[in-house]
């Protein structure tokens, strides 16, 4: 070798215990707030009978699909079926985790795509960030989410968020910037404000293309919490872990069933909430 290693390993290990020895009464903070996000919505899921819970989807599923019948006969046996499997309860942790993470990607990923339309400084920073985000093997984000938080659903929840911001952030970007020019100057003709623009003419029209990146954070928040169930978080990915640990073909059969069933009502309700559909 020409030259010596450099300790690129060594300098992020040090890095991530530097945090954790100085920082760790901010992490709980953030692990707290966190903690409460996932546990109300899992309140919420929880509250109502498996029944109630699949008639909204199925509600959801009918009114966002162009009033279609069959999509919210299928939601609504989709979930009695999960009921019928007794793994309802995993089925709304799972469901509680996908929720919440995707909420805390959109309210940080939109408001970040709408910057870097704005502006190519933030964006020209931003992309090499968004490159190794979607290009970092999703197991190697469980490493510093579980040196920091330990095991459970909070470290499941930030290494879900990072995985899945980069589509809101750049399908938010791309949208904005695709608006026609013809547009944006009749808007200032009227004398607009930067505010006025944004709202009345550039989000309605970027409307179909930010709606596609809602629906990829939604699917790879499913996917995350699947796998994030090595560290810990609970739902229907450990529930498959464990099958694979016992060799239990049924149980992460039943698991992975599930886990489909709300991947497919997810995707399709937030496909027709796109204008386009």
């Amino acid at each position: 070798m020409i030259l010596p290693k450099i300790p690129v390993g060594d300098f992020v290990e040090t890095s991530v215990f530097w945090v954790e020895l100085h920082l760790g009464w901010f992490l709980d903070l953030i692990s707290d707030f966190l903690d409460l996000i996932i546990s109300g919505f899992s309140d919420i899921l929880m509250f109502f009978p498996p029944f109630v819970i699949a008639l909204i989807f199925a509600f959801l599923a009918y009114s966002t699909g162009s009033k279609n019948l069959k999509l919210a006969v299928g939601t609504f046996a989709g979930f009695l079926l999960i009921e019928n499997l007794e793994i309802w309860e995993l089925s709304m942790e799972t469901l509680s985790l996908v929720i919440s993470s995707a909420f805390l990607a959109l309210i940080i990923g939109i408001p970040l795509g709408i910057l870097t339309a704005k502006s190519d400084f933030l964006l020209h920073i931003l992309k090499p960030l968004l490159d190794l985000m979607q290009t970092m093997p999703s197991f190697v984000y469980l490493i510093p989410a579980l040196i920091f938080f330990g095991l459970g659903n909070v470290p499941g929840m930030i290494a879900t968020l990072v995985f899945a911001m980069p589509p809101a952030i750049r399908l938010t970007n791309l949208g904005i910037r695709q608006v026609p020019l013809e547009l944006k100057e009749v808007a200032d003709a009227f004398g607009s404000t930067p505010l006025q623009k944004l709202v009345k003419v550039e989000l309605p029209v970027a409307l179909p293309t930010i709606m596609a990146g809602v629906n990829q954070c939604i699917m790879l928040s499913l996917s995350m919490v699947v796998i994030s169930a090595m560290i810990g978080a609970r739902g229907l990915g450990y529930q498959v872990l464990f099958g694979i640990q016992r060799v239990d073909i049924g149980m992460g059969f039943e698991a992975g069933l599930g886990i489909v069933i709300i991947a497919v009502v997810l995707d399709r309700i937030t496909q027709n909430l796109s204008p386009d559909k």
